[in-house]
């Protein structure tokens, strides 16, 4: 809460507007905490007539700084700061895992694509023509992704910790990593032209983006680049820079390629396409917010969702084939209840929505294309989003209607 003096008495007033009542500080329990500040306090036990009491146990700064707002959501949801010693000091003594046992990626120059600001890089990707004569026109895909598990074990510090948070959690001026920096941002990082442990998932698929078969395997790589989605388009566009360009024919031109596959499948398929915009906030280095953009939606993001899509399947199939659980990421087709309120919706800006007949992903495209270019067409996207079921994970599979896939997986 902020800590305040109400007429010589110390005073905590919760952030959490659920907190309806203020509580008393005795002088000696504020922890030297001036007024104004953010503070962490808890709460003495025992029954008092008036206010309870509380005790400041840490102060966090000026309410009016710009890094208050992360502050307060980070106590309030009681995410996890601290990592225990037992997890730090494991991290601290993680080094480049063996080669043995794994096959050798290095030669093979996979890269990461990231945007600008990512600090680390968990996933690294590449493609070429597929050369089996059954196959024409079809290509061979590597997506790889840090092999965590290999520093991460079942029921070590490291995992208790990162069970404990469950995912990391990005605020405009930090973020709270699931695992300690050294891992997470180095030995978890595919930072390039360093040696690197991942699990990788080897797919080919044929001219129309079909996938044909796949295998998974735990092995060395190499980034041959740390390349950002700006980067990669403009060197598709005809712009290369001094790191895209010697990569143009031997790397970016077949991601490019495979990705045009990857995209005559998702056509066929008939997947939800929902376009609205992502805004992106800047912050200087105190933390303050400086405005709000339009993140710019670039093929180089399609490209590399597409390559996941394709391993998330893969990922599916195989767990499947052996037998093993499988968290999968479901979707469900939306409630009669929703899909009634987007007919009334349309109607009242004369658009006729499908009725009487079970609605696929290409009825919703269908509208989204009729209002595109118009003002329209940003309300009647979020309108049409509103409409659709939550995404969930389940052991039960039921298909992922948005994604138009039977089996889908992360």
């Amino acid at each position: 809460g902020v800590f305040e003096m109400v007429k010589g008495q110390g005073r905590l007033r919760p952030t959490d507007r659920r907190q309806r009542y203020e509580f008393f500080i005795a002088c000696g329990d504020d922890g030297d905490a001036k007024p104004g500040e953010l503070v962490r306090a808890e709460v003495i036990p025992g029954k008092q007539l008036g206010l309870r009491q509380a005790r400041v146990l840490e102060r966090l700064g000026d309410t009016q700084g710009a890094k208050s707002v992360s502050l307060i959501a980070l106590h309030e949801r009681d995410i996890p700061i601290d990592f225990s010693d037992g997890a730090l000091a494991q991290a601290e003594k993680a080094k480049a895992a063996p080669h043995k046992g794994r096959d050798d990626l290095r030669k093979i120059p996979l890269v990461t694509i990231d945007g600008a600001d990512a600090r680390d890089f968990d996933d690294a990707v590449w493609a070429e023509p597929d050369d089996a004569k059954n196959n024409p026109g079809g290509w061979h895909l590597i997506v790889a992704i840090a092999d965590v598990a290999w520093y991460v074990r079942p029921g070590d510090d490291l995992d208790r910790s990162a069970y404990e948070r469950g995912n990391s959690v990005y605020f405009p001026d930090r973020v709270v990593p699931m695992l300690p920096e050294v891992l997470s941002n180095g030995w978890c990082s595919l930072r390039p032209n360093e040696d690197r442990p991942c699990l990788a998932a080897h797919m080919w698929i044929d001219a129309n983006g079909r996938l044909l078969k796949h295998k998974f395997i735990r092995a060395t790589l190499c980034s041959a680049a740390r390349l950002t989605y700006e980067q990669v388009q403009a060197a598709r566009d005809g712009n290369p820079d001094d790191a895209t360009g010697p990569l143009m024919e031997s790397v970016i031109n077949p991601l490019y390629g495979a990705f045009e596959a990857l995209l005559k499948d998702r056509s066929k398929r008939g997947v939800l396409e929902l376009d609205l915009p992502e805004r992106q906030i800047h912050v200087d280095d105190e933390g303050t917010v400086t405005g709000v953009s339009i993140r710019q939606r670039f093929e180089s993001h399609k490209l590399i969702e597409e390559f996941m899509i394709a391993a998330n399947v893969a990922a599916a199939e195989t767990l499947e084939k052996q037998k093993q659980p499988c968290m999968y990421r479901i979707h469900n087709e939306p409630t009669l209840d929703k899909l009634e309120a987007l007919r009334q919706f349309l109607d009242g800006i004369g658009i006729n929505f499908a009725k009487g007949q079970k609605i696929m992903p290409d009825h919703f495209n269908d509208i989204l294309e009729k209002v595109a270019d118009t003002p329209n067409a940003n309300m009647v996207n979020t309108v049409v989003l509103r409409s659709q079921s939550q995404a969930e994970y389940s052991p039960n599979n039921i298909g992922h209607f948005g994604l138009a896939l039977h089996r889908y997986c992360h």
